[in-house]
């Protein structure tokens, strides 16, 4: 992939081939579908809450990870499920900083930072991380695109209504590609602004965040609709609510209907998933991406 003379994205063919550069190497998004597996330092997320609390288990989690095929490891330190409060810039730096600085050095994967926090994200670069994953769409805190565009690293620019305690009491009412769509583009010319180049940008509608159940079904359906804005989109429907909704089940058991989500996203156009289940998700896409490879 290279930028033409304008800055826009050229695909390395018509088939949606997007590479984009990290500080220690590169990602190749098309023929194979990347799988980021989740890795949550939180006491309370809305289902893996506690369970890598203790740093320990967190990098023995990221190395099993890494062993069953993630391409990206998303490090986050505070819950944005629905209803979710907010914590400190200091809490939050508390609970992922050392563990960056770990795991940047013991995997060679890429660590992404789950934050919406211009703050958090530098000092998570600074300590290794060559991604940033913003909730906030660079919308949230003024100072974020300034931080990645400085640091020339890619991000992820996440679609949300509201904020996490709020979103899901007042979604989308109608309008719903136009309106995610018109968000997006408002924080990609925010990113453009400070400087980010369009090659770093990843495209998320955000399952999930101020959406329906029946808008969250329309977006996996019409997917392909987002592939026309020229960027490599992540999908995150991991063992979410609506998955739970559908089937009457709680998040321990949403898996097979996760993997269900995952499929379909891959067959219209995602070019990453986030996960849970890393080694399930990988069988997912192999299968997905041997199919629309064929």
């Amino acid at each position: 992939m290279q930028e033409d003379t304008n800055g826009s994205i050229q695909e390395n063919s018509g088939n949606g081939h997007f590479e984009i550069d990290y500080p220690r190497g590169k990602l190749c998004l098309g023929r194979k579908t990347l799988v980021m597996g989740v890795l949550n330092i939180t006491p309370d997320s809305f289902y893996d809450g506690n369970k890598h609390f203790v740093h320990e288990d967190a990098i023995e989690y990221a190395h099993k990870m890494v062993a069953e095929g993630a391409d990206i490891i998303d490090v986050g330190g505070e819950s944005t499920r629905p209803g979710a409060s907010p914590i400190s810039e200091e809490e939050e730096l508390k609970r992922v900083i050392p563990l960056i600085k770990i795991l940047s050095k013991e995997i060679n994967k890429p660590i992404s930072i789950d934050t919406y926090k211009a703050v958090v994200a530098k000092r998570s670069i600074e300590e290794g991380a060559s991604m940033v994953n913003d909730i906030g769409g660079l919308i949230d805190d003024k100072n974020m695109s300034k931080v990645i565009a400085g640091a020339r690293v890619p991000v992820i620019i996440m679609h949300k209504k509201g904020s996490p305690v709020t979103m899901q009491k007042n979604p989308i009412c109608k309008d719903l590609f136009p309106e995610i769509m018109s968000c997006l583009k408002r924080s990609i010319s925010t990113a453009m602004e400070a400087g980010i180049e369009k090659s770093k940008i990843i495209l998320d509608p955000g399952i999930g965040f101020g959406k329906t159940m029946q808008q969250n079904l329309e977006i996996l359906k019409k997917l392909y609709e987002f592939k026309g804005m020229g960027y490599p989109l992540l999908i995150g429907t991991s063992r979410k609510n609506f998955i739970g909704a559908l089937l009457n089940v709680s998040a321990q058991e949403r898996l097979y209907g996760t993997l269900a989500t995952l499929a379909v996203s891959i067959m219209n156009g995602a070019n990453i998933i986030r996960v849970h289940d890393v080694k399930a998700a990988v069988h997912v896409a192999t299968i997905c991406d041997a199919i629309r490879n064929a």
